[in-house]
């Protein structure tokens, strides 16, 4: 009896992301608007913020048809960025893992495929090819209409041609998906909102389908630094990494490539570390056997004389941004940040910045917001690290903020490599080095909104005993004039103002 053998084959990026495009986050018509608007905000931040310019970015969404929802959309997305070179700028937007972000720093995006997946999406939606344009020195704009070779993994050009740009620079996308906006609308809008509030020197507006535009302008004229890229620390190192960068050496000693090729290596430590692990310095990396490649990355990840990774591939907000941002668009009474200092995990660069809102406009509760390199986390927030440190690991009667308190708490996290739990990056993985600091950072943040209520009960107290005196103290004076038999009151106004001086102290 003869047994049928199975066929093998090979498939292309796309064309697995077109077969399980649920791991990107587009998962429904809803949930699929949201994602492709987000995908192509972020890539324009990120592009405005690598050349050092203040981003504006405008987004419009327009139904086509008198239809009910689900139905197609024309997302339009346009920035003010650097554009794209057009050499690169097929690829850019028509093949999956293609892009700018696969250095070792401080990025939104981190697989190089969120524009296209969107791109992607609409494609396999609606069968529309998108309209891209783009223009790097405001002279001359190119402009591609392409669909996306699935099954290559390719652009396929329909249609391009060049203009002049008339000095503006960026790049503009305009591709029609199916959506569900009635759904989608809040979280649409909150999206927004939130990246306001993570991005407070931008610009951003949205005109929804009914023609109402939403503006979020710039709250302070500067930007934090940007980050620089890096390279790979040895805590962080795998047997791959390690084996790639020995083959695209050009050293000829274990000792130059290790304080040549990794991140806070100098030339001392790397000594010490191969002395300690048994390897000839003088070993020439390319004679290394895989085994001894496999024990010399257990060896890096077990030593501990290696410092610690440094900060400056990361760009945080910073205490004053983001208590700016948080101000703005959430109209609080009071507001704290706390930027905790650069720790690592698995030898990955982080830094944690919590704020804590309260009062004003806020409603009763409390409420989480999450960001991880400026991006807003709106799904999945009960399988975030930061919802089990604000709800399994905070003693709030701790704090005496009273029961159902106006507040708001707003966590960043920012590295190299955020542990997200899915390639939608909607919730962060519990990861211990990172679930400490943000612990430790909502204690400090509510310890300073519990100094602040005790001050304001403390001034409302001594206000309410200095309208007791003014109350009562002329009554007190003129009792006072008729038991004494005196013409003439006491003068007490000296005391109220001795309570106003105290009251302000």
């Amino acid at each position: 009896m003869s047994r049928e053998r199975p066929a093998f084959a090979e498939i292309s990026p796309s064309e697995f992301f077109y077969r399980n495009r649920e791991l990107a986050g587009f998962t429904n018509p809803s949930r699929a608007l949201y994602s492709a608007i987000r995908e192509l905000v972020e890539n324009s931040l990120d592009a405005a913020e690598s050349a050092r310019i203040k981003p504006v970015v405008e987004v419009s969404l327009q139904p086509e048809g008198d239809g009910l929802d689900p139905r197609p959309y024309v997302l339009a997305v346009r920035d003010n960025g650097p554009g794209v070179d057009p050499v690169h700028l097929p690829n850019a937007f028509g093949k999956v893992f293609f892009g700018s972000k696969f250095t070792l720093k401080q990025a939104r995006g981190m697989f190089g495929m969120g524009g296209t997946m969107a791109i992607l999406y609409g494609q396999i939606t609606t069968n529309r090819p998108v309209t891209i344009e783009s223009s790097v020195d405001g002279v001359t704009l190119h402009g591609y209409r392409m669909l996306i070779d699935i099954e290559h993994n390719r652009p396929l050009i329909l249609e391009r041609w060049s203009r002049e740009a008339g000095g503006w620079h960026g790049t503009y996308v305009r591709l029609t998906l199916e959506g569900d906006y009635t759904r989608a609308q809040q979280k649409v809008l909150e999206y927004f909102r939130q990246s306001a509030m993570a991005t407070p020197y931008a610009y951003l507006s949205f005109t929804d389908p009914l023609g109402r535009r939403v503006e979020h302008l710039p709250a302070v004229d500067t930007m934090p630094p940007p980050p620089r890229e890096t390279l790979p620390h040895p805590h962080g190192l795998d047997v791959e990494a390690l084996r790639r960068i020995i083959r695209a050496a050009k050293q000829r000693t274990l000792h130059e490539l290790l304080y040549k090729n990794l991140h806070r290596v100098g030339p001392k430590i790397a000594m010490k570390f191969l002395l300690h692990s048994g390897f000839d310095p003088n070993r020439d990396p390319s004679t290394l056997t895989n085994e001894e490649i496999t024990a010399l990355a257990r060896a890096l990840h077990e030593y501990d004389g290696f410092l610690p990774p440094d900060a400056s591939c990361l760009s945080p907000l910073g205490e004053e941004l983001l208590v700016a941002g948080v101000r703005k668009e959430l109209r609080c009474e009071f507001v704290t940040a706390v930027s905790r200092p650069p720790a690592a995990y698995s030898g990955y660069p982080f830094i944690v910045e919590v704020a804590v809102a309260y009062g004003g406009e806020l409603q009763n509760g409390v409420r989480l917001y999450r960001l991880a390199n400026r991006i807003p986390l709106l799904y999945d927030e009960s399988s975030d690290v930061a919802w089990k440190v604000i709800t399994e690991e905070i003693n709030w009667r701790r704090y005496r903020l009273g029961d159902n308190p106006p507040i708001s708490i707003i966590t960043h996290i920012c590295s190299t490599r955020i542990p997200y739990k899915t390639v939608g990056k909607e919730y962060v993985a519990d990861q211990p080095d990172i679930e400490r600091e943000l612990r430790n950072a909502v204690r400090e943040a509510l310890r300073r909104l519990s100094h602040y209520l005790s001050k304001k009960s403390s001034l409302e107290m001594a206000q309410r005993r200095s309208n007791i005196y003014q109350r009562y103290l002329p009554l007190i004076a003129r009792f006072s004039m008729e038991l004494a038999g005196r013409g003439r009151p006491p003068d007490y106004r000296k005391l109220v103002a001795g309570q106003g001086v105290e009251m302000r102290r």
